[in-house]
Formats: C-alpha cells, sequence, structure tokens
C-alpha cells in the first residue's frame, strides 16, 4: 500500500509541486526570520562576549545596556580591587570620536581603551597583525568592517593612518571582532592613547573589569561588589542579557519581526495545511475504489501518514537547505557577517511544519474513515 500511496502523491505532478512548494516557503521563511531576529539581539551582547579576559563588569548604578555610560571615579576601581575574592580589576574606556582618513572619508567609531599594563580586553580573533602590537605607541587595532568602511575599496593592510580628535595613529592590526547593534568601527587602544581620542572630560572612567579568584564563582563575586561599593556588578552573561532586553523593550524590533513571524505562521497553517487537506480531498475516489475492494481504515491511515511524513520531510529539507544556503552565503555580505542559522530555529520550524501537516492530514482522514464506497460510484 505504500507504493499505491506514493503514487497517488506524486500521479498528479503540479499538485505535489504545490505541497513541496508549500511546505518549503514556509519553512524558509520562518527559520530565516527568526534566525535573523535572534542573531540581531545577539550582537546587542557581542562587545561584552568578545571580552573573554573578566568575568564580572562593574559600572555605574542604574546602567541598563553596553552602550549607555556613565563614567565612574577612580577611587571607585580601588574600591573594587579592595573586595575580598578579587583577583584582578583593571579599568576599561569606552568613547565615540570621530576617526578622519587622509583621503576625507570619516566616520564615529566605538573605541574601547584598555589597561596599559595587561591589554585585557583585547581582540583575538585577528586578521592582520597581532594584538599585543597595541604597546606600541599611536597603535590601534580597527575592526574589519570598520577598515573597509573608512577605507572603501583598499585591501585589508597594516599601517594605514587614522585621525582622531587631531592625533594621528597607526593601524597595527585587522580584528574578525563580533559585530555590535551598532554599526561604528571598532578600535580597540590603550586606555592612555584611547583618553585623547575623546575630549578631555572630569571622569574617564566606564566599566572596571574583574576576575574572581580561586573558590570565588563570578555570581559570587558580582553580588559581593554590588553590596560593598554601591556600583552595579553584573557577569558578562548577566550584563548580555541585560543589552539583550534593552533592545527589546525600547525598540521598534520585535514588534516588525514578530508580524513576519505571524505572517509566516499564518502562511504555514493556511496555506500548506489547506494545500494538504484539498490533495486528500480531491483523492476520495481513489481512497472510495480502494475501500470497496476490501482495504480497511488501518491501512487507509497508513497511506495519509506516509504521504504527510514524505511531503513533510522533503518539503522542509528544502526549506532548510534555502536556509543554510543564505546563512552560508551571508559571510561574504559585511553587514551580514557572523549571522548564522540556530538549530534551535530548525529544529521548532521542522516540528512546527510538522503539526500543521498532522493537523490537516488529520481533518482529510476523518473524511476518508467517514467515506462510503458507494458515494463513489454514484
Amino acid at each position: 500500500m505504500t507504493y499505491v500511496a506514493f503514487r497517488m502523491l506524486i500521479g498528479d505532478r503540479a499538485k505535489y509541486i504545490g505541497l513541496l512548494f508549500a511546505v518549503a516557503f514556509s519553512t524558509f521563511l520562518l527559520q530565516n526570520q527568526t534566525s535573523i531576529f535572534s542573531n540581531l539581539m545577539k550582537r546587542a551582547g557581542n562587545q561584552i562576549r568578545d571580552v573573554t579576559d573578566a568575568d564580572v563588569w562593574v559600572m555605574a548604578p542604574k546602567t541598563e545596556y553596553f552602550d549607555q555610560t556613565k563614567a565612574l571615579q577612580e577611587t571607585d576601581l580601588q574600591k573594587v580591587r579592595g573586595v575580598s575574592g578579587v583577583d584582578f580589576a583593571v579599568r576599561i574606556f569606552k568613547g565615540l570620536p570621530i576617526a578622519n582618513t587622509r583621503s576625507g572619508q570619516f566616520a564615529a567609531c566605538s573605541v574601547l581603551g584598555l589597561d596599559d599594563a595587561t591589554l585585557l580586553g583585547a581582540p583575538r580573533n585577528m586578521i592582520l597583525g597581532d594584538w599585543q602590537d597595541l604597546w606600541q605607541p599611536n597603535s590601534v587595532i580597527i575592526d574589519k568592517a570598520g577598515y573597509l568602511l573608512l577605507f572603501p575599496g583598499e585591501e585589508l593592510k597594516l599601517g594605514q593612518e587614522l585621525e582622531l580628535n587631531d592625533k594621528r595613529v597607526k593601524i597595527v592590526g585587522i580584528s574578525d571582532a563580533l559585530p555590535a547593534f551598532t554599526t561604528f568601527p571598532l578600535i580597540h587602544a590603550r586606555y592612555t592613547e584611547a583618553l585623547t581620542f575623546q575630549g578631555r572630560q572630569r571622569q574617564q572612567l566606564s566599566f572596571v573589569l574583574a576576575r574572581p579568584s580561586g573558590g570565588t564563582s563570578p555570581d559570587e563575586l558580582a553580588k559581593r561588589i554590588s553590596q560593598e561599593t554601591g556600583l552595579m556588578a553584573l557577569t558578562t552573561s548577566q550584563f548580555q542579557w541585560a543589552s539583550v532586553s534593552y533592545y527589546l523593550k525600547n525598540t521598534g524590533i520585535p514588534v516588525n519581526f514578530g508580524i513576519t513571524v505571524v505572517v509566516s505562521v499564518i502562511v504555514g497553517l493556511v496555506v500548506t495545511g489547506q494545500t494538504f487537506y484539498l490533495f486528500i480531498l480531491e483523492n476520495l475516489k481513489q481512497f472510495g475504489a480502494l475501500k470497496a475492494i476490501g482495504v480497511t481504515n488501518g491501512s487507509m491511515l497508513g497511506m495519509v501518514l506516509f504521504q504527510s511524513l514524505l511531503v513533510w520531510f522533503v518539503g522542509v529539507s528544502i526549506g532548510t537547505a534555502l536556509s543554510a544556503t543564505f546563512f552560508n552565503i551571508s559571510p561574504f555580505v559585511i553587514q551580514l557577517r557572523h549571522f548564522i542559522l540556530f538549530w534551535e530555529s530548525a529544529v521548532g520550524v521542522a516540528a512546527f511544519m510538522l503539526l500543521v501537516i498532522a493537523l490537516a492530514s488529520s481533518a482529510g482522514l476523518i473524511r476518508v474513515i467517514r467515506l462510503q464506497p458507494a458515494e463513489v460510484f454514484r
């Protein structure tokens, strides 16, 4: 009966292809949109996650996300260092100066000033150069996307010069830093160098990075720092999620993607479900003829189940392949770098499409079971 069910399914090629297209399109649309949304939200915490040397971030109270900074006092650094369980604590500066090139290109840049002695927080994924070259005077590391923005059409090379607040610096490294939510070029420099890129303010310290000593967990240390200093201290994971939550609550991105996902769900339910249901109805004559020659309802159930699973498997496979192809091509588009197809999205959408086809086939199967062979021959 499996062969009969297969021949019945592909008997009308146009309808069979239409079934596969509906499943594949819905799968691709849902996987694509949910993965892009997740990647965008993940970017909100990428600059935090990129700092692999520290476990706890200390900042001004009421800070909501990474790009919202209120300068700390130098004495705050000493307070953090004085908390028991702190292995080390170093300063980090975050600024937004304008970078200019000799050709006249300019752009606002996100600058991270790293501790002079340790360079804690320096990018580890380098395309050209070495992060330790930051110890050279008047030197910076820029991410690849920022380099292509400031030097359009030029090949990646070291030694290019930038002007930041009337100070000339040399690019000694090009990093493959994780992309931030904003599109500003990302520049790493030593703390004392970075301060000169920005207009002088009374206070310059943006964050304090700390690591717990042996026997103390990051969560425990963060709570201890908050209690003893009055500052806000979060683990790397907590700070990432705080940044993601800010964009979820205060931007229109969730609403926009939510509308697209809802439309995709409706397409999956209505188009795919109705198409498969109509396919079963249009084959009632064949099912009636099989009943007339003695095929049982159990066999009918097996046939419909086989057709459902085959359509689901082939359609979801095509849709997932299209999604994977899109995300494999995305690294060649600088704006979509590090975008990936999340396996959770692929599995979740596949399960949803299986549910849709199961509901549609169940509705059609009821008609098949209730069908009287005599109705076919009237």
